[in-house]
């Protein structure tokens, strides 16, 4: 979203016509979901992608005609024997597609006001009418909702007839319809519209500088977290092992993680080199609000580490919550899957606010007996 955004803005100030389009709404098997944008600009070239095949060919030539027309509008495609991925696959599943012309500098307001909601990584919820029998709005009216439930704008057929204004009654639906963000929804459907919420980039606190941590930071930071690594060792925690770090810490981490801000939107990994740092990482990570705290190591030191810091008063309830050993179950050898079986876990943990049951495993806290 953030790279279309950045396009979509360079081309307005170049005064280059662009249609942006989005995928609403999905039901069924589709090849992208809910949430995806594609920029199109005039000679038929794009940026982004809203799943390829013949309903992107089929979107490219529409949004192609409404940059002449300069109106939105809303596609629904169902993919039977009609439209399908490049192969001829049918998927079976229904797709509503917005494309919205951007020609002028007054069209990317709103797109604007989103580019800054985003930038501050406070949060935001586009609301888009699907349906106006059940939504009292017209087809393709946009609101942008923060954190707070508020609407920052609005655009869409509505806003540009002469003194039309959104409906209160629309306004009093959308916000009962609204889920937290801190909950991390994905995109949903209520009452005729269409919810697309952006969520704040979880940030990915790595304690532990080595082979393992350096893997982690280079393929989490591909997956949209902000990376914070911490290390006690300059030749391993530099700018040149972690080119994508947001935050570098060297420091002893004691010292390091004292007084550190970990909020419930951090992750935080202990990947250090040896039994007493993973000790002191997780004495001063276990009972912060992190929203996800995981160590990697044997059963057997886990276990020491886990007795250790309940003889120092940590409470069974706070290392319950620990993952470890973390990562998920392939089989992992080298270096490289063993950061691809923990980057699954996190993503998992992030989209679903949970480890999904079926990859849960018991915690060791169970093994030591109460003390």
């Amino acid at each position: 979203m953030n790279q279309v955004l950045q396009q979509l803005s360079e081309a307005v100030s170049r005064h280059q016509p662009v249609a942006f389009t989005a995928l609403a709404e999905t039901r069924g098997s589709t090849p992208q979901k809910a949430g995806a944008t594609m920029l199109v600009f005039p000679d038929g070239s794009q940026v982004g992608t809203l799943g390829g095949g013949c309903v992107e060919a089929e979107v490219k030539r529409r949004a192609l005609r409404l940059l002449d027309e300069g109106e939105t509008e809303l596609l629904t495609f169902n993919l039977d024997s009609d439209y399908g991925w490049d192969d001829g696959l049918i998927c079976g599943g229904r797709m509503k597609m917005l494309i919205d012309p951007v020609r002028s500098e007054s069209d990317f307001s709103y797109y604007r006001q989103v580019m800054n909601v985003i930038a501050a990584d406070t949060g935001c919820t586009e609301a888009i009418v699907l349906d106006s029998e059940k939504a009292m709005g017209l087809p393709g009216d946009r609101y942008l909702i923060n954190e707070k439930s508020e609407v920052v704008t609005a655009t869409g057929p509505s806003f540009r007839a002469a003194g039309a204004v959104g409906s209160a009654q629309l306004l009093d639906s959308i916000k009962q319809s609204l889920r937290p963000l801190p909950q991390r929804p994905r995109p949903y459907v209520a009452g005729g519209v269409s919810f697309l919420p952006h969520l704040r980039r979880c940030r990915l606190l790595i304690v532990g500088a080595g082979h393992v941590g350096q893997r982690v930071a280079d393929l989490a930071a591909a997956c949209d977290f902000d990376v914070w690594v911490v290390d006690d060792r300059e030749q391993y925690c530099n700018p040149d092992r972690f080119p994508a770090a947001k935050r570098l810490i060297v420091g002893d981490i004691d010292g390091a993680l004292s007084g550190l801000d970990v909020d419930h939107n951090t992750y935080c990994l202990i990947v250090t080199r040896g039994h007493q740092h993973d000790e002191q990482a997780l004495y001063h990570l276990v009972e912060t609000p992190a929203r996800y705290v995981g160590m990697i190591g044997s059963h057997r030191k886990i276990k020491m580490i886990f007795e250790d810091l309940i003889r120092e008063g940590i409470s069974r309830e706070a290392i319950a919550r620990v993952n470890a050993p973390l990562g998920f179950d392939i089989g992992s050898q080298t270096v490289p899957e063993i950061a691809v079986s923990i980057v699954a876990e996190l993503i998992a943990h992030r989209n679903f606010g949970e480890i999904p049951e079926r990859y849960r495993r018991v915690s060791l806290l169970e093994e030591i007996a109460a003390v």
